[in-house]
């Protein structure tokens, strides 16, 4: 896939835009600001529902649009065949919210997506804004302010809670960016680094991680490759979590001595990151800061 890049003035189609988390999310994401510019209809839609301008297909939309980013508001058995139908038309920038694609699905999509140089944020992810200019997904408003951290997140519901408190103390966002939390996605924390680095509304990057996986040990190795320049603030969620018990998401697996708590804070400890593993020691601790 191509360096992660976002711009707030993108020409946006919705995919599955007749159904009912398609109509109520496209009215939502046009109010903020989005310029939402069609949306593709199933071939039983009830047409006159929605408030978006309507065609059969993706390559419909964008030839007569020139959106270069999807939102793909579609069940999750269906994401796989949305993606390379946005792909095919020449979308450059794809949002994949649903929960519960199938692995094998996810791993054809992500490997469609580097074929065509293309940018894939999901599956499962709340989605991305820039605040007050533009949102693609769920986050709700009451967490969005404009300001200088760059937050990238596994969780939805964790994000929301603490960018609200944050946004409530003063602190908000430069750009927040869902990555979700399967085990097989598009956009990973380490690969966001650059596009951070360079964001001059950045000033500090709050990443919200949690136990299981591996990508908490990889952005800490990017940031040392990197020299990464801005502070970083961390908040692991799950370790009070119990051994053996199946719980949080898909791609929350520990094996051998990666993805659990203690490797993930010993190697983004060295890497020059603040580590908090509650709300209230993080917000305090980026509150404190001079960011």
């Amino acid at each position: 896939m191509t360096a992660f890049q976002l711009d707030a003035q993108a020409k946006v189609i919705v995919q599955g835009a007749t159904g009912r988390m398609g109509r109520r999310h496209s009215e939502l994401m046009k109010q903020y600001g989005t310029r939402i510019v069609g949306g593709i209809a199933g071939a039983s839609a009830r047409r006159e529902d929605s408030d978006v301008t309507l065609f059969d297909h993706c390559a419909d939309a964008v030839a007569a649009t020139d959106a270069t980013v999807s939102i793909t508001l579609v069940p999750p058995m269906d994401v796989l065949a949305a993606v390379t139908e946005a792909l095919d038309a020449g979308i450059r920038c794809i949002v994949s919210p649903s929960e519960g694609m199938p692995v094998r699905d996810a791993l054809i999509a992500y490997a469609r997506v580097k074929e065509h140089g293309a940018i894939w944020v999901g599956p499962s992810t709340p989605g991305l804004a820039i605040p007050n200019r533009m949102k693609l997904g769920f986050i709700p408003d009451v967490s969005l302010s404009p300001g200088p951290l760059g937050v990238m997140s596994k969780s939805g519901t964790l994000s929301y809670e603490v960018c609200f408190r944050l946004a409530r103390r003063g602190v908000g966002q430069s750009t927040w960016i869902g990555v979700g939390g399967d085990p097989v996605k598009g956009l990973r924390f380490a690969e966001l680094l650059p596009y951070f680095q360079q964001d001059a509304a950045t000033r500090a990057v709050l990443v919200l991680g949690e136990i299981g996986g591996s990508e908490e040990e990889e952005l800490a190795a990017e940031m040392i490759r990197l020299s990464f320049s801005k502070p970083v603030f961390v908040l692991l969620a799950g370790a009070s979590a119990p051994e053996g018990v199946t719980m949080g998401h898909a791609g929350a697996l520990v094996q051998g001595g990666r993805g659990s708590i203690h490797s993930k804070m010993s190697a983004l400890r060295e890497a020059g990151a603040a580590v908090f593993t509650s709300i209230e020691s993080l917000v305090d601790g980026v509150t404190r800061s001079d960011v």
